[in-house]
């Protein structure tokens, strides 16, 4: 039996615990089919994997800030490691879940109030919920691996790089990272893009 207060996920001193990107299409796919009929949690789910935001980034959006959004538009939130303002361009498939979710937003008419409402209607989700969530999705499709809130922000810059092959530059600017190096280990792509060297060229 665990001993009280002891949680065996959580990392060791000095350690961590690496989330991994949804690398899988069809389980995005049977995410956003399992989440149907959840507006609140699809447009949690596809905001998340359509920008490079952080849980706690997004979780601070208000309802007055996305009201009236169209594809194409800007979409500003202030970065909670750097205080400083980060610009996303809105998709029609994040503007779809925006426009779903608002439309039976319990405080629609409430520019403050949170976007992503906890269960009590009272304040905005936590990011440990959102943790919970995204584990619970992952395991409903039987994706292996370690997933959490970061898993959202992960399978952006993951598709981004392995499907339209955008250059570890931009990406390591839009996560706002110190190095190509850093984004690439944090993709979880590093390993594979390795091997693709070894394997890409016979001599």
């Amino acid at each position: 039996m665990m001993p009280k207060g002891r949680n065996d996920n959580h990392p060791k001193k000095g350690s961590s615990i690496k989330v991994h990107p949804i690398r899988c299409v069809e389980a995005i796919r049977q995410i956003k089919l399992l989440l149907r009929d959840q507006p609140r949690n699809l447009c949690l789910f596809t905001l998340g994997i359509n920008t490079a935001y952080r849980a706690n980034e997004l979780l601070s959006l208000t309802v007055g800030q996305v009201r009236g959004l169209k594809v194409g538009d800007v979409l500003e939130v202030k970065q909670s490691k750097t205080s400083e303002y980060r610009s996303i361009v809105l998709n029609r498939v994040s503007v779809t879940a925006l426009n779903n979710w608002l439309a039976c937003h319990p405080k629609g008419c409430e520019a403050k109030a949170p976007l992503f409402l906890s269960r009590r209607g009272r304040r905005a989700l936590s990011v440990s919920a959102v943790n919970r969530l995204v584990k619970n999705w992952c395991k409903h499709v039987e994706l292996a691996g370690n997933f959490g809130s970061h898993s959202l922000r992960k399978t952006w810059g993951y598709h981004q790089r392995v499907t339209c092959r955008a250059s570890v530059a931009l990406l390591m600017k839009a996560f706002g990272h110190a190095s190509e190096a850093q984004t690439l280990e944090y993709l979880c792509v590093l390993p594979d893009e390795i091997k693709a060297l070894y394997l890409g060229l016979e001599l």
